[in-house]
């Protein structure tokens, strides 16, 4: 039995792999990045080592029971690869679908714990958010987080030299299509990516998988890419 399951999760892989031809959206390549305290996204930071007509599809504020299936379903039909950035709250009541997003082979980086602007608080809640956001992902993943997206995009020089001392990069954006809006449609959030890539041609996206409109419209969003024959570049760590 143990061999027919080996053969058949082989087929199955092969079928997958034949289903990512030149029609899909693909992911080109992936950049594998140190475990190290280093800060990405302009205009807060330096650029990632990105080609032009690159991208890195990020998402935030999940995992979403009703909204990240949507979002990993989308991905897995334009077989395209992306990084997750966790809310340490959602991960914890979230656990297995959490855990669903990294079996796909997308990456996961934390949000903060509760999502509350840094800058609101007092140093001692700072590291007491992060210390519990880094607790529940190496409960549930096994290992560090590699990666933080600051709520907001809210930097603090408390939780910035927390990050930095731990080895964990800050992940900023280059651009994003303000998805947190209910009355959006997806007409109107493929016309935001189409304005902020003709800006920045390529880079950091910022996106929310536990946002509805966003989640129904990214096949659409992920075929503007295609269109405008961007590349997928999917984020790693050491």
């Amino acid at each position: 039995m143990k061999v027919i399951a080996l053969i058949l999760a082989a087929l199955a892989g092969t079928a997958s792999a034949a289903d990512c031809g030149p029609d899909k959206l693909n992911t080109s390549r992936t950049l594998i990045l140190k475990r190290e305290g280093a800060a990405y996204g302009v205009p807060q930071h330096g650029p990632l080592p990105l080609q032009k007509g690159e991208v890195v599809l990020t998402f935030d504020d999940g995992p979403s029971p009703q909204n990240t299936p949507l979002v990993l379903k989308a991905l897995s039909e334009q077989c395209a690869k992306a990084t997750f950035f966790m809310v340490g709250q959602n991960i914890g009541q979230q656990p297995d679908l959490a855990r669903r997003v990294v079996s796909e082979g997308h990456s996961a980086g934390i949000h903060s714990d509760t999502h509350a602007n840094l800058t609101s608080l007092s140093a001692w809640q700072q590291l007491e958010d992060l210390k519990r956001s880094r607790a529940i992902y190496k409960t549930t993943f096994g290992v560090e987080t590699p990666a933080y997206r600051f709520p907001f995009l809210a930097e603090t020089p408390v939780t910035l030299e927390a990050l930095k001392q731990a080895n964990i990069t800050v992940a900023s954006v280059d651009l994003g299509i303000n998805d947190w809006i209910p009355e959006d449609t997806t007409a109107i959030l493929a016309q935001r990516l189409k304005d902020s890539l003709d800006k920045t041609g390529g880079g950091i996206i910022l996106m929310h998988d536990a946002n509805g409109p966003t989640a129904q419209a990214l096949p659409t969003l992920l075929q503007v890419l295609k269109d405008k024959g961007y590349k997928v570049v999917h984020l790693e760590w050491q």
